[in-house]
């Protein structure tokens, strides 16, 4: 991190459009600059100690010492104490189209941007009307429609059955306005690699499921940019992979209940963490590092379907939710939750394993995503970004990481957009601290203590609003 000179401060100030006039020592400018004082800025460059941090027209203008010389008429926060991370991201959301829920539930918690893994025509207008100025809300990239093969256990994902059908996904999903394709896990080799070249011919990336029909590393060569919930990866570094994927091969389909097949497929992956390889598991991170290739394990999303079906009922943050959703959680896990006492202990230690396995990749050197899958049952917008955090530490990266993960690596620097939290306690030195949080800067706004109270106030009214019930599903 380095000081921003006064100099320079007058350059922003210009660069900005403000009539910056020289008065005794000091500039006034007609644009709004805010200074943040005296903070800790915890950031991917490190830790620095009573920092200043200068906001105008909603990128940060400068970043320095205690005494930075500011223009006349700032706004200024005197912050002892306090530490300042660069917002947060959620880069695996359902439910944004519920903006007067999902959209303040992410800002009052730090989520500055969020990647929704659906998309839909609501969706993209909602994403420009953010981007207007119309709504408040975090930044959102917004994937394609979900593409899924023949038998998808899916309501309402696009169901390409030839290479042919997945070319033709691709390019309307360009077409319609995606920022990326979303792939799921019934596509075939051939298709999926159909789709891959397609999106190579479309300049847009592919992210999503890894496909049950696909090994990861061959998923990551054809060019799939993040691997969401863990799946493939217990395979991929098992020494059983090649007798448990002849397996899958011979699992035979009912097409009246395709959930059987893929469950009987994760029961695989569990089988497969039995038998880990190392050595597998260096060669995998050597090959998802050449391809650029991230895992977005969702851990929050899978502890809740790893566990009992009322674990999480009565969770305090239900009164964000809507009724509705109270139904589609508690129905949604009648397929999923262990119910006896061995099936309980496997899953419970099923999840362990995968945990242990993102944390290895990690050491490897690949990179990590927060995602919660939040619209899932009992994984909450906003506020479960924070409960990744915390059980990616629980895996085994240091605070540190776990904090470059949420951030995306982001550093509090000039020209950078003033997406910024303020939190109580050191973050590095207790995960847990970044749910302590004071401030909430993002788009020009300050969201202090009160403002975010009457946010969360409002989201509580409207989740009592009657609403319909839209698609929500696990993906």
């Amino acid at each position: 991190m380095t000081d921003t000179t006064r100099r320079e401060v007058l350059g922003w100030l210009a660069g900005l459009g403000a009539a910056a006039v020289l008065a005794p020592g000091r500039a006034s400018a007609s644009v709004g600059v805010t200074a943040l004082r005296g903070v800790t800025l915890v950031d991917s460059a490190g830790t620095r100690p009573n920092a200043t941090i200068v906001l105008a027209d909603n990128k940060i203008l400068a970043v320095g010492s205690c005494d930075l010389p500011l223009p006349r008429g700032s706004t200024v926060l005197d912050l002892p104490g306090k530490f300042v991370i660069p917002g947060l991201w959620d880069m695996h959301v359902h439910g944004a189209y519920m903006d007067r829920i999902t959209l303040p539930l992410c800002l009052v918690n730090g989520v500055t941007g969020i990647r929704e893994m659906w998309g839909l025509p609501p969706i993209y207008a909602l994403r420009e009307r953010i981007e207007r100025g119309e709504v408040l809300g975090p930044r959102l990239i917004v994937g394609s429609t979900i593409i899924d093969g023949p038998h998808s256990t899916l309501p309402g994902a696009l169901i390409v059955a030839t290479p042919d059908e997945g070319r033709q996904a691709v390019r309307d999903a360009k077409t319609q306005g995606a920022d990326f394709v979303k792939v799921y896990s019934y596509l075939d080799r051939a298709t999926l690699a159909a789709i891959a070249d397609e999106c190579s011919v479309q300049d847009i990336t592919f992210a999503g499921h890894c496909s049950d029909h696909v090994a990861l590393g061959d998923a990551s060569d054809l060019g799939q940019r993040t691997f969401e919930h863990m799946y493939g990866l217990p395979l991929a570094t098992s020494t059983q992979e090649t007798h448990l994927r002849q397996a899958i091969a011979d699992l035979p389909l009912d097409p009246a209940n395709s959930f059987a097949w893929f469950r009987q497929v994760l029961e695989f992956e569990r089988r497969a963490t039995l038998w880990h390889s190392r050595s597998k598991a260096v060669q995998l991170a050597k090959r998802l590092r050449r391809n650029g290739s991230a895992l977005c394990p969702t851990m929050v999303a899978m502890r809740v379907y790893s566990s009992p079906a009322d674990r999480f009922a009565n969770d305090p943050r239900m009164r964000y939710m809507p009724a509705f959703y109270r139904d589609f959680w508690r129905d949604g896990l009648k397929n999923w939750a262990p119910v006896t006492p061995q099936e309980i202990r496997e899953q419970a230690e099923f999840l362990k394993r995968r945990m242990e396995q993102v944390a290895e990749m990690h050491d490897h050197g690949v990179e990590i995503l927060v995602g919660t899958d939040a619209g899932n049952p009992y994984v909450f917008s906003g506020f479960s970004v924070h409960d990744e955090l915390e059980l990616l530490v629980d895996a085994g990266l240091s605070p540190a990481a776990a904090l470059r993960a949420g951030t995306r690596n982001s550093a509090i620097k000039p020209g950078e957009a003033a997406n910024l939290v303020v939190l109580d306690g050191h973050p590095l030195t207790n995960i847990r601290n970044t749910q302590r949080i004071h401030t909430v800067l993002t788009r020009g706004r300050t969201l202090g203590p009160a403002e975010r109270q009457q946010m969360l106030a409002d989201v509580e009214k409207a989740a009592q609003e009657p609403v319909p019930a839209a698609a929500v599903a696990c993906c």
